[in-house]
Order: structure tokens, then sequence, then C-alpha cells
């Protein structure tokens, strides 16, 4: 897909991947080689018929192509703009082995737009069932769990404490990667289907306990809300943020816009953003179209960030500078932050994860500018949901015990997404989700 030019994007919100054309569509659509065992559909969360859906589009049939995507997905919009396919359907294509795999991704998001623009055409749902069922959670995970059990003739309710609907889709990814009218749009699907979603309604306090344990079966989906910090001094001074929280204030309530909106955020001087994963390259991306200098530390070298490396190479054009093999000591200021002290690391023999060890190299501290700090280490689940409720089990790691069909440790009680395997994608999340309502309908259906 063509991008707009890094000079044009930095100064606004807009959308910074353009798409492609039907005709586009068409020509990359019948590269495909139709394998007897596709091993994409393999590498895809959700287990789409990838080689259907780009038949259909070849024959130039966009209808029946978004159709079969969606008796899968109803999120294609959102899934073709996020999803790391590199990492899973293109990165399993035989095609990539010799030449580029097919654009699976680019392809998803042109049918779901095609059928915005077009006309959308809600799937087939079920006859109406007795049993009603809570999802606890708007995101990824809640909305395709509810869209799965809607699907199947179950009545469900979302509950969501914020006063919009999409989770991280909405407070968390920027609009120059998720437009929120995407967002929005695929909540209505979703709605159509029957699914009721109550905003600005706390579970454990606006909705006690009783009131959720009063469902016929409950499905967590709360993700992973409870963002990390270094532990190192000076993080409790004025311009220290989240990521989580800066994030939620630019994209949710608006902090671009002060005083038009009426949530603050420094705009300009100097931002450091600590972290390497999609997160910390979301986090710089929205503090340089804010009009600041920033600067990402990393403490291992480039190649060896979590982050895709579509939205690294996205960041180096837009001017983030990157400082890895660098690690943060303490943050420095009398109150309000106005610098950085970091350290450079030695990368050593390979850790678990298969990555150098960074180790700090003595005497190699430096001081750098900041106005405003960042962290972007890491999120866990949000415990205080977990604890109200007597008889679930946490892991080591705050994430909620589950089987493999997604049963936590109560039997009507189910969990999906961030919240039961900590922070990961969007389309993992969906994944976990799909078990989570199939285990749901199984077990009512007693099979």
């Amino acid at each position: 897909m063509a991008d707009r030019s890094a000079e044009a994007r930095v100064k606004d919100f807009a959308e910074v991947d353009c798409g492609i054309s039907a005709e586009e569509a068409v020509i990359e659509a019948a590269r495909c080689l139709r394998c007897k065992k596709p091993a994409c559909v393999d590498g895809c969360p959700v287990g789409i018929d990838i080689p259907g859906f780009l038949k259909y589009i070849e024959d130039e049939d966009f209808r029946s192509a978004i159709a079969i995507i969606k008796e899968s997905n109803m999120l294609p919009a959102i899934c073709g703009r996020v999803c790391p396919q590199e990492a899973q359907c293109e990165g399993e294509c035989i095609l990539g082995v010799k030449d580029k795999p097919i654009a699976i991704g680019a392809l998803e998001r042109f049918l779901a737009d095609w059928e915005r623009e077009q006309g959308v055409t809600a799937p087939a749902v079920s006859e109406k069932r007795k049993e009603k069922i809570a999802v606890v959670g708007s995101g990824p995970a809640g909305l395709t769990a509810a869209a799965e059990l809607a699907r199947n003739g179950f009545s469900v309710t979302i509950f969501e404490a914020l006063h919009a609907a999409g989770g991280v889709l909405t407070y968390g990814i920027p609009e120059f990667r998720l437009p929120k009218k995407i967002v929005a749009a695929e909540i209505d699907e979703v709605k159509r289907l029957g699914v009721e979603i109550k905003t600005n309604h706390l579970v454990g306090r606006s909705v006690p306990v009783e009131e959720l344990l009063s469902y016929d079966a409950v499905i967590l989906a709360t993700g992973a809300g409870l963002p990390g910090f270094m532990g190192i001094s000076g993080e409790n001074q004025i311009g220290v943020f989240s990521a989580n929280e800066f994030l939620t204030r630019v994209n949710l309530m608006h902090a671009n816009a002060f005083p038009e909106y009426d949530t603050p955020v420094k705009r300009g001087g100097n931002v450091v953003v600590i972290g390497g994963g999609n997160v910390a390259m979301d986090a710089a991306r929205v503090a340089r179209r804010m009009g600041a200098e920033v600067t990402l530390v990393y403490r291992r070298r480039q190649e060896d960030m979590p982050a895709r490396l579509v939205e690294v190479h996205h960041a180096e054009e837009e001017g983030i500078r990157f400082l890895t093999c660098t690690n943060p000591t303490r943050i420095l200021g009398e109150g309000t932050v106005t610098g950085v002290e970091v350290v450079s690391m030695d990368m050593c023999e390979l850790d678990d994860s298969g990555r150098p060890s960074a180790k700090p190299i003595p005497g190699s501290e430096q001081i750098i500018p900041a106005d405003i700090v960042i962290e972007a280490i890491g999120q866990s689940p949000n415990p205080l949901l977990i604890r109200m409720i007597e008889g679930l089990v946490r892991e080591k790691k705050g994430n909620l015990k589950v089987d493999m069909d997604g049963r936590t440790t109560i039997p009507k009680i189910f969990a999906a997404g961030d919240v039961a395997t900590g922070a990961a994608t969007v389309i993992l999340a969906m994944g976990a989700a799909k078990v989570a309502a199939e285990s749901v309908r199984k077990m009512f259906d007693g099979e």
C-alpha cells in the first residue's frame, strides 16, 4: 500500500496507509497458487478461508469475498489495518520463500472498505435462544466473543467501563493507524447482530458482581490495562506518563485538540519514550504529531525490537530519534521532569528469548533533555474485578488461569484476550475469544 509522505502526515492524525484500488486487488489476488494445504489459513488465528476469498476477488465478486471473511471475522477493516500479517498469514504464504507473499492484509482491508462504501450485509443469525450471556469489556476479544455468541442465537450484553466502546481499538491505537470511524462502523455491525453494549458500566462498581453472576454465562474480556513502570527514581514527577495514559488522553479524550477539549497534554518540547514495542511506536508518533522532538530509548538493538517493522519504518520516516542499546537509570527534575539519565548497554550472550542479554556499561551515563517521559514497557491485566469474584485464580503474571477452551476456575465464567494471556495482539485476542464463545455454546448444548 502507498503511504502519505512523512512531511505531510506528521502534521495531522489522518491515516498513513492509502489502501489499494480494486484493480490492484484483483491483480494481487490472482497471484495465489491455490495450495492444496494452505499454510496461510493455519497462520490465521481466527481461521479465515484465505484462498476462498482471494478466488472471489480474482473473479471480481467482492460481495462474496467479504462474506467469506465475515464467516470467521466480524472486524475485517480493523484486522486489515493492525494485524501483524507478516508474522501470521503472510508469513506462512509459500510465495514468500522466493518472492513477496500475497498482501493478504491489504486485500482484507480493501474488501471491508469496499463493503462499507457499497452497503454492509449482516451475516445470518441463528434462532433466538433463552440463555443470556454477559461479556465484560468491548475490546477486540469482547466484540468477537459477543458476535460469535449472537450469531449462535444467544442474548448478549457487553459491559464497558468507558464512555466509548472499542477498548484498546479506541483508546490505545492512534487515529493515523486505525481511524475511529472504522472502529465505530464495525462495532455497529456487531450491534446489528443483536448485541447490546452498555457503556459507562463498571462491573464491580456500578454493576454489582451479583448482577454479573446472574447471567447464564460470563466472558471476561477486560484486556491488559494495568501499565508497568521501571521503578527508577523520579517516576512520580509531573510529566511522566504510562503509554496507556498518554494514548488514552489523546485517542479517546482528544488531548491533541486542547483547549477545545478539556484534557491537557503538553504540546511540543522534548519527549522521551521508553520501550521498543508497537505501543512505544504509537506513543512516539503521537507525540511527534503534537510538535515534539521525540527520542525513543530501547535497551537492546533495533533489530531486537518487538514492534512491527512497518511501524519502526514509519517512525524513522517521521523523524523519531532511536537511541538503542541504552537504558534509563533515573528521571531528573525537581517536581517536574527536566531530563532522563541513561546508560549504554553491552549486548552479551543470548537470553531465553533468543535476544542478546543487555548489561550496563559502567561510566557510559549521559543526560537526555525531556519535558515528558512516556514509559511503554508492557501492561498486565487489571486485578480489581478479578479480586472481587471469589474463586477466580490468577497466574504469577496477573493473568487469569484458563484452560485451552477459555474456562476459568469458575464453571460458568470464561475469559479471552489479554486478561487471560497477558498483553498480546488484537488478532490473538480475537482468536481466543472465538474459542471461549464456542466453549460457551458447547456448554449449553451438552457437547
